[in-house]
């Protein structure tokens, strides 16, 4: 109940359909939850012929990838899913952003996992080129939000041998709001940071240049840039390539806030790796959704949601999040990433 005092010390909260009374205060807010999850390697049983990299996720591959590790899988990304942000909105994120799906056919049996049945999530996907089959997807619950138009941006590269996954733009109406969302998965560090940086710096400018388009046609637009970036907020692709600045008070015209700035500054992250973490996962937004005119939403904080349950409990690696497989070995558990989000708010006249 921390939490709740904290923030009803200030204001009445409605997170949906979720209210806190406080007779002190007039105001009266709704809250939506925007997340971001990399659902690592949710892959169903299937050869795909056309994915030789998608054999180790096969019954008879080095992973030993069964029916029933498959839906362990599901039933616990689904379990992640319905904690996210019920502590002050019980439905969790009205938007959900994933990464590391192998195709449409997985999300659909992820969202019918009776833990997360209820919320009725629809999926906008698209197939991307990348070598290894992996994908990245939009979760939304339809009493929330309505699509009005999706597209998938291809990242190209001089050398035509690299293949990597697209940038999804999904625009829509949050309980009446225009936003657009676009998810993304940039290109791994594999090869070193300084060797792969260009193409995350690449895929930084096509998430730039999706930006000012969107800009161009309304200068307020609320958009949101979301995904696993495979950078943190301080390195070029975010800062300088895509725009995301961590001051809310020194932005220029067209630059974008990036909330998770000031948790990376903090020490904590989405994702260790050599006993540092990263903060890989982020949520970097346009200052459409900035300032205190509460008469539409606007961004009011920013989470990692890293639950105990989310994390290793022994060994080198305690703290770390657990993970499905760690050195080949099946642990049978959630994600190498932490999933993040954000909440905005409204006032109710």
């Amino acid at each position: 109940m921390k939490y709740y005092q904290k923030i009803i010390l200030f204001y009445i909260f409605i997170g949906f359909n979720y209210s806190f009374a406080f007779p002190q205060e007039e105001k009266t807010f709704k809250i939506a939850c925007i997340g971001f999850y990399n659902l690592e390697n949710l892959f169903d049983t299937v050869l795909d012929a056309d994915l030789y990299n998608n054999v180790e996720f096969t019954p008879e591959g080095p992973n030993q990838w069964t029916s029933a590790r498959y839906h362990e899988k599901l039933n616990h990304m689904a379990f992640v899913i319905s904690q996210i942000a019920t502590d002050i909105t019980p439905d969790g994120p009205a938007l959900l952003g994933v990464s590391e799906i192998e195709n449409r056919r997985v999300l659909e049996d992820l969202v019918k996992e009776e833990s997360i049945r209820d919320r009725n999530y629809q999926i906008v996907h698209y197939d991307s080129p990348d070598a290894r089959g992996v994908d990245v997807g939009l979760l939304y619950q339809p009493k929330y939000f309505k699509v009005t138009n999706s597209k998938s941006y291809k990242l190209n590269m001089d050398d035509s041998r690299f293949k990597t996954r697209d940038q999804l733009v999904v625009s829509g109406l949050l309980d009446g709001e225009m936003i657009h969302v676009i998810v993304n998965h940039w290109p791994s560090r594999r090869g070193g940071e300084k060797n792969s940086r260009p193409k995350r710096n690449a895929a930084g400018d096509l998430s730039r240049y999706i930006v000012d388009s969107l800009l161009n046609a309304d200068a307020n637009a609320k958009i949101m840039v979301m995904g696993d970036l495979n950078d943190d907020p301080v390195n070029p692709s975010v800062l300088d390539h895509l725009g995301g600045k961590g001051s809310e008070n020194k932005l220029q015209e067209k630059d974008m806030y990036n909330p998770m700035f000031k948790l990376y500054r903090d020490g904590i992250g989405s994702l260790a790796y050599r006993d540092a973490w990263n903060l890989f996962d982020q949520i970097v937004i346009s200052q459409g959704l900035l300032g205190k005119d509460y008469n539409s939403y606007k961004f009011y904080s920013a989470k990692v949601f890293n639950k105990n349950f989310l994390k290793q409990k022994e060994g080198a690696y305690m703290g770390y999040p657990l993970r499905t497989f760690a050195g080949g070995v099946y642990l049978g558990g959630y994600s190498d990433h932490f999933p993040v989000y954000i909440l905005l708010i409204k006032e109710i006249k």
